[in-house]
């Protein structure tokens, strides 16, 4: 099912002949199922994850200082120790309750501000530490009571191109929803063009689970660069665990490409207000030669790439928190 590949000294940009206007493109609702889509989110949520939990960025993470976060209510502090590795524990120092996220960080220690106490990654006075993981990208914390799971020893990493020969960038917000929300929005790819007419064109939903094992979306899409001019390419879809959803490009240019839709809760299930982080990692990669010009240019790239990001989630997180409040209010039509 994957497209045709192209030789790579071709031109992967295409002018569209007859653009269809944003009103006439073909109606998508009837393949959108509700059904469908509500169970692919099942299935996705009934995944096993490890309690691993994504944090943020790598690059949120530096060697001089901590980094504090929430999840699922959970208060959370993370550092690296003098070989650049993470650490993680609860953010209220074992003392007298101090925040962690507040401290420094010498030599591979932190240090609280209040009195001077320090931690080094062990458990100490009843403060027992998280298991942490840097996978390159992201940054991710194991939190066993809040995910109710059997624990793994790592969290499961998508399969990615090699970052030595790609450029990365990670796009993080928030918004007023639950996890599932966020899934269920990249669990339905018929909405692209509806919703997002500056960025995707031409898009067709080759193919849809049906609950097998092969649990895939295929789409054929065009990303929209300026006027007429397009690259189309073929991509899947997949939700390799409850919080995360994986797009692959796997036909066209940039194939092998992926970007990663990860859903952290803030607050505890339950709770009256619910807050999701959504953390956004696309890795581009592409068998051009002049891509090598795309990574010494990366420094330049990621910050476009975080808002080419940030712009299409503007729009789904108010989608997503929609249909939370639809939801909560036993409302939602799914």
């Amino acid at each position: 099912m994957s497209a045709p590949a192209r030789p790579p000294g071709r031109s992967p940009l295409r002018l569209r002949r007859r653009p269809v206007p944003w009103e006439r493109q073909r109606p998508t609702w009837r393949a959108a199922s509700p059904a469908l889509i509500a169970g692919a989110l099942k299935r996705a949520q009934a995944r096993h994850s490890g309690n691993w939990f994504v944090v943020g960025a790598s690059r949120d993470l530096p060697r001089d200082r901590p980094l504090g976060r929430t999840v699922a209510g959970t208060e959370v502090v993370l550092w690296r120790d003098a070989a650049g590795g993470p650490h993680a524990g609860p953010g209220a120092c074992p003392h007298l309750g101090a925040p962690l996220r507040e401290g420094r960080v010498a030599c591979g220690t932190l240090v609280c501000r209040w009195h001077g106490l320090t931690l080094t990654g062990g458990p100490f006075a009843g403060w027992e530490p998280f298991p942490a993981h840097d996978d390159g990208v992201l940054l991710w914390v194991r939190l066993d009571a809040a995910g109710g799971e059997e624990p793994a020893e790592r969290p499961h990493v998508p399969a990615r191109p090699d970052l030595g020969r790609s450029v990365a960038a990670v796009w993080s917000g928030t918004g007023r929803c639950e996890p599932a929300d966020v899934v269920a929005n990249r669990l339905d790819p018929w909405h692209g063009a509806w919703f997002h007419p500056y960025s995707f064109a031409d898009l067709t939903v080759v193919r849809a689970p049906e609950g097998g094992e092969d649990d895939r979306f295929v789409v054929d899409v065009s990303f929209r660069l300026a006027g007429r001019a397009v690259v189309p390419v073929r991509a899947e879809f997949t939700a390799p665990g409850p919080r995360t959803v994986v797009m692959e490009i796997t036909g066209g240019e940039g194939a092998g490409s992926v970007v990663e839709t990860h859903a952290t809760p803030l607050a505890r299930g339950g709770e009256r207000r619910q807050v999701t982080a959504v953390t956004e990692a696309v890795v581009a990669t592409s068998a051009r030669p002049g891509f090598a010009a795309a990574r010494a240019a990366a420094p330049l790239l990621r910050p476009l790439m975080r808002a080419a990001a940030g712009r299409l989630w503007r729009d789904d997180l108010a989608y997503a928190e929609r249909r939370w409040s639809l939801r909560r209010a036993g409302r939602f039509p799914g």
